[in-house]
Order: C-alpha cells, then sequence, then structure tokens
C-alpha cells in the first residue's frame, strides 16, 4: 500500500507537476499570468499530494485557513471546558475549525509570556483569527484579528465578551444580607481580570446597601481554583469572629469552601452559608447543591466566535464590550440566620 509522504513541500508539488517552484507559488497566491491549463495541473498535485492538508497552503491560496485559534490559561477548568463547547457549537454552524492552545499553571509572568507565544504561533497563516480567555498579558501583537473573553482591562484592545459581573454579585449578596447575614465572607479571583474586579465591588456594594461595615478581614484574594479557594476558607472559619456565610467568586473557590468547611466540622448550610459564581454543571451536583450565580459560559464562547466571525467577514462591530446577562439560582446551600 502506498503511503503519502509525512511533509509534503512545494519542491514535491513542482516536481510532480513539472513546473518551477515559482509557478506553484504563483498559483498558490492566484496571480493571474499562469495559463489556466498549468493551474489546473498544478491544483490537482497539490489535492494528490495532500498538500492542501497544510494550513500554511491554504492561507497562501486562499488567504483564508477558516481556522480560527483559541488560547486557554487551563484546558481542563471546568470554565474553559464551558467555554469550549460554546466556541464548538458556534464552528459547527459557521463551518470553521478550531486549534486550542493551552498557558498552563505558571507563575502569572510567565502566564503572559506564553500566552503571547501561542498567540504569535497561532497568528496570520495558522488561523484567521483569535479568541483569547481570561488572558494575563496587557497587549498582543497580531495581523489577525482577537477577541477576549474576560477581558483583564476595562476598556480592552480587543473586542470583549464578559458577564453582568458587579450586578450578579450585588444580587448574590442582597439574598444573603436578605437572609438575616451580617458576617458575610468574600473569596475573590484572579486579581487582574475584570471579572474579579467586577465581583468584589458587587460585594462591596451589597454590604454598603445593607448598611454593613466593609471588614477587610474578611475579604480573601483567590485564584479561581478549588485548592486556593480551601486555604482562603480555612482562615476566614478560623477567625476570632468568623462570617456566618461565605460568597466565593466561582464554583471551584466555592467547592474548596465546602472541602475546608467539612474538615472544621461545619455543616452547610446549617453552620454556614455558601454562595458560588459560574453555574458550571458540577454546582447541581455537589452536596448540599451550591446556590450560584449562572453567568451562561457556554453562550460566552458562542459569542465571541460569532463576533470573530464577524470581524473576519469585515464587518463593524456595534460595540467594543458584550456583556451576558446574569441570575441567581438559588438551591440548597444557604440557610436564614436564624438557622445557625
Amino acid at each position: 500500500m502506498s503511503r503519502i509522504k509525512a511533509t509534503v513541500t512545494i519542491r514535491d508539488v513542482a516536481e510532480a507537476a513539472g513546473v518551477s517552484i515559482s509557478t506553484v507559488s504563483r498559483v498558490l497566491n492566484n496571480k493571474v499570468d499562469v495559463a489556466p491549463e498549468t493551474s489546473r495541473n498544478v491544483q490537482t498535485v497539490i489535492e494528490k499530494l495532500g498538500y492542501t492538508s497544510s494550513l500554511a497552503a491554504r492561507s497562501l491560496r486562499s488567504r483564508k485557513t477558516n481556522v480560527i485559534g483559541l488560547v486557554l490559561f487551563d484546558i481542563v477548568d471546568p470554565f474553559s471546558v464551558q467555554v469550549l463547547r460554546g466556541i464548538d457549537r458556534a464552528i459547527r454552524e459557521l463551518d470553521y475549525d478550531l486549534i486550542v492552545y493551552t498557558s498552563g499553571v505558571f507563575r502569572a509572568k510567565q502566564i503572559s509570556d506564553r500566552e503571547r507565544r501561542n498567540v504569535s504561533l497561532l497568528d496570520s497563516s495558522i488561523t484567521d483569527g483569535i479568541i483569547i480567555v481570561a488572558p494575563s498579558a496587557d497587549t498582543f501583537q497580531t495581523v489577525s484579528p482577537i477577541v477576549v473573553i474576560d477581558p483583564n482591562h476595562e476598556n480592552p484592545d480587543y473586542p470583549a465578551v464578559i458577564a453582568q459581573n458587579c450586578e450578579a454579585a450585588l444580587t448574590a449578596m442582597k439574598y444573603l444580607t436578605s437572609l438575616g447575614h451580617q458576617r458575610i465572607g468574600f473569596i475573590g479571583g484572579r486579581p487582574e481580570l475584570q471579572s474579579a474586579i467586577q465581583r468584589m465591588q458587587g460585594y462591596r456594594d451589597g454590604l454598603c446597601q445593607a448598611g454593613l461595615p466593609f471588614d477587610p478581614d474578611l475579604v480573601q484574594v483567590g485564584d479561581y481554583y478549588k485548592e486556593t479557594g480551601y486555604l482562603c476558607a480555612q482562615r476566614l472559619i478560623k477567625l476570632p469572629d468568623p462570617p456566618t456565610a461565605i460568597f466565593a467568586a466561582n464554583d471551584q473557590s466555592a467547592f474548596g469552601v465546602y472541602q475546608a468547611a467539612q474538615e472544621a466540622g461545619l455543616r452547610i448550610p446549617g453552620d454556614l452559608s455558601v454562595v458560588g459564581f459560574d453555574n458550571i454543571p458540577e454546582s447541581a451536583f455537589v452536596t448540599p447543591a451550591l446556590t450560584t450565580v449562572d453567568q451562561s459560559i457556554e453562550q460566552m464562547g458562542f459569542l465571541a466566535t460569532g463576533l470573530l466571525v464577524r470581524l473576519l467577514s469585515d464587518e463593524e462591530l456595534e460595540n467594543r464590550i458584550y456583556t451576558i446577562p446574569t441570575h441567581l439560582v438559588v438551591r440548597e446551600s444557604c440557610a436564614p440566620i436564624h438557622k445557625l
């Protein structure tokens, strides 16, 4: 059985077609000074040798690869998984392919460098455009259009998709204060992201509207990971006057609170009420089921992909920032203060 050469080069195409490398290049670049018969012959050889499987070659021929690049901080994170689901739904509808690069879990400086490197690798000849999720880097140098999900600037350089974080956090706080809670702990997210900044603001606004003082001892800086949420919850639980409720900036952090509460012998919600943020699928299946804010993560990925494809079609976008509505999903992890 014959096998196609692992890496087909432009030289292979030229030799098989009986033309020069420059002629193949001119065909790939759609130059009009190549005889139609020669052009058809070269295209036939390209298809036969599998040279069309090269994204760079596809880009040279049509200036388009029909591939979208995606840069994620962590591909196994539940937030990332939901974003991917939305992007996957969109690319199937829009007839695009997807290449995913991850930054991995490094120190902040390393993440920024890795993100820029990944964007550079995906830029131009490999992909038509790039979606970046929760970036650490401030800027990116690209030829391709970029759309960001969960930006790290209030006024990002690129079109961005973000949830109604401040309003959603305020809604969660109103719910807790309506149950009578006055000592409410807060575990934040990655400090550089707008989502974390806005959720922190919503927490403070909730205290203010309830006439409660802001106590810095009740605030812990997190990073959206369960392990950090666990450590933050331990510190809150061990305070001389511990909180009766904890609002975690995402569900993963809330799961860390569950673990810390269990180890401390605290019942949820009997001894400690907990609210999360995201409404990832796992939040409905922990015990007790987690009360959380639904920010339609999958829709974020779907919308970001649609915006990027519009940019690729040279359409003008109406806005710079697209905000996804949120709503509170009340389950079983909170109780009125008088039951504590």
